[in-house]
């Protein structure tokens, strides 16, 4: 992969607003022709100074199943606050993936230490480097939040943008059998969890709102928020003040649904009809030294 070694940072004076973003990548998707060998935008984002909007945060926590009340971000609220630069980045005409169709495989999440949702942070977004894969072009969006110029947070998220390969990429290692998780709760799903998430997140993508707007992308009915259902499942499992959180999607969740919560261990599960995994993640406490 390569990495954005050298990128020229950018200091914003707000969070950018979300809609013109999305609808710039929209506009822009059709020009787009991914590769994993394309340029793509070295800046960093830097975004000092943030405060959490108590409130919001407060809708976030209950969209998701978490406490609410408490001092302490939950350990995947910092990436919705650094989704509107990511989203900056992704939505330029530099970033050489399409938005429109760009599907979020896989995030992990280091934090290393509780988060207070009264303090400030100065939140850091790049592009570390894109890679070639069997179905096409994937894009790592790295993350970092610090305090007194220490990262506390950071995370790592995948794209992929689908596309035709020339064959060589190596395929898919194959999965290791594993004992099925024990199921731990069965969830109803309503239809309006992803307006809820939204207003909560500020991610209004579409395909996550209402069926029929769903349907124009080749769903037959609203999806979940990817982010949705790790938070979700971790708001369940639980995670220790320092951890790290490995998380892949890989499947989406039809709304309304009913899905299987699943744990074991640091292991867990979200699991549709027939057993079907939609999402799969691992939390590890972080040991020091």
């Amino acid at each position: 992969m390569t990495t954005s070694e050298a990128c020229a940072p950018t200091v914003l004076t707000g969070s950018p607003a979300l809609t013109p973003l999305l609808a710039r990548g929209a506009l822009l998707s059709p020009f787009k022709r991914p590769r994993p060998d394309a340029a793509f935008p070295r800046t960093r984002l830097v975004l000092p100074g943030l405060r959490v909007d108590l409130v919001r945060l407060a809708a976030y926590e209950r969209a998701c199943g978490f406490a609410t009340g408490d001092d302490a971000l939950p350990i995947t609220y910092p990436h919705v606050l650094g989704f509107p630069p990511a989203m900056r980045l992704m939505s330029g005409r530099d970033f050489p993936l399409p938005l429109l169709g760009l599907v979020h495989t896989s995030i992990e999440i280091t934090r290393y230490t509780a988060l207070p949702a009264t303090g400030a942070y100065e939140l850091t977004v790049y592009v570390d480097g894109l890679a070639a894969h069997r179905r096409g072009t994937e894009a790592a969006v790295v993350t970092e939040a610090r305090v007194g110029g220490d990262v506390v947070w950071e995370s790592r998220s995948t794209y992929l943008a689908r596309h035709r390969t020339d064959g060589r990429t190596a395929p898919e290692p194959p999965v290791r059998a594993r004992r099925p998780l024990p199921a731990v709760a069965e969830w109803r799903l309503a239809a309006d969890v992803g307006r809820r998430y939204g207003a909560a997140s500020g991610d209004r993508n579409p395909i996550h709102l209402h069926p029929l707007t769903a349907r124009l992308f080749g769903f037959p009915r609203a999806i979940a928020h990817g982010m949705w259902t790790v938070a979700r499942c971790l708001a369940a499992h639980g995670t220790p003040q320092a951890a790290r959180v490995r998380a892949e999607f890989r499947a989406p969740v039809l709304l309304p649904g009913t899905v299987e919560y699943a744990a074991q261990g640091g292991r867990f599960e979200l699991r549709g009809a027939q057993g079907r995994i939609h999402v799969s993640g691992q939390v590890d406490p972080l040991t020091s030294g």
